[in-house]
């Protein structure tokens, strides 16, 4: 609820003052954006700890929950700059850094498509 609160009142903070500094209303929203995202981070790490009692309970390696883990945090990641650009309105920014977090993304997850394909091979 108070994450919620925070957002609600730093947009309604950058809606007022947009219209007269339009530069402010960004830095407010990162801000609270980066506010947001740091208060989060207790949640987040007790998702990965779960994870990796999941991994452990399968008997997964933890260098294949890793590409999964790093793959995520690219794609929130690309998904909140990109959020950001549109609202400077640098729509063409963002689709540049969508596609750049596409991509990494997809290098990230390399090393996982690798090792199932070598379990699959082995079970042939």
């Amino acid at each position: 609820m108070r994450l919620a609160a925070v957002a609600v009142i730093a947009a309604l903070c950058a809606t007022v003052v947009r219209k007269a500094v339009p530069e402010i209303s960004i830095a407010l929203v990162l801000a609270a954006g980066v506010f947001l995202l740091l208060a989060a981070m207790d949640a987040l790490d007790s998702v990965v700890a779960v994870m990796n009692d999941l991994a452990d309970t399968a008997g997964l390696s933890p260098a294949l929950l890793s590409p999964v883990l790093k793959t995520a945090g690219i794609a929130i990641l690309t998904h909140v700059s990109g959020a950001v650009c549109r609202d400077a309105k640098e729509g063409g920014l963002a689709a540049f850094l969508e596609v750049a977090g596409s991509a990494l993304a997809l290098l990230v997850a390399l090393p996982l498509l690798q090792t199932v394909l070598s379990m699959i091979t082995e079970l042939l």
